[in-house]
């Protein structure tokens, strides 16, 4: 699945704090420092919210907002727990709040102007659309977001439904549902696509 490349670091958040070349070490056991949680993590966390359905535009601006929020619960993080699903749970919310800020924003501007809003996608996302793996980014963001996000993580980034139900904070049972409902509507849309772009 095609991504569109994080920047190498973000401009706000602590920037200045990111060393150049490799991220810090962290050490095992010990809740690492914000520093080596944004120089190691800031390019999933991009990645993740690309995935959820944030615009190229807001993509920088919804990481950073991530990690407003990563900065604050930092010290809460269990190190013997992997840090991805923790991080992901994090853009998981900002993307829900993303979303309906954009829908409100976009009833706001049709109730001004009267007028429809152009949802036409930006060059970057044609170019994108252009490319064979975009099928796959198509079907995925025609999931519902919150069996979008159980299918991610599973599918995707290769976490347990454990992990899964404990960073989203729902039961183990719902996320099996979630994941099972995702992985049938993720093929179904797949196979539309594929019908509509006239492939087998």
């Amino acid at each position: 699945m095609t991504e569109t490349a994080a920047p190498s670091q973000g401009r706000n958040v602590q920037s200045q704090e990111v060393p150049h070349g490799h991220p810090p070490v962290e050490t095992p056991g010990e809740v690492p420092t914000f520093r080596a949680v944004f120089a190691a993590h800031f390019g999933y966390v991009w990645a993740a919210l690309r995935r959820l359905g944030v615009k190229e535009r807001d993509l920088e601006d919804v990481t950073q907002d991530v990690f407003l929020k990563v900065v604050d619960k930092l010290a809460e993080f269990d190190p013997a727990r992997p840090i991805r699903p923790w991080l992901f749970a994090f853009a998981f919310r900002v993307a829900s709040d993303y979303r309906r800020l954009v829908r409100n924003r976009r009833e706001l501007l049709d109730a001004q102007n009267g007028e429809p809003v152009d949802t036409a996608p930006s060059a970057l996302e044609r170019v994108i659309q252009a490319e064979a793996l975009d099928l796959a980014q198509a079907a995925l963001d025609e999931l519902d977001l919150d069996r979008r996000a159980v299918f991610i993580l599973h599918e995707l980034d290769d976490c347990s439904m454990p992990e899964i139900s404990e960073a989203l904070g729902i039961p183990l049972n719902t996320a099996y549902s979630r994941l099972r409902l995702a992985r049938k509507q993720f093929a179904a849309s797949a196979r539309r696509l594929r019908l509509r772009r006239g492939e087998p």
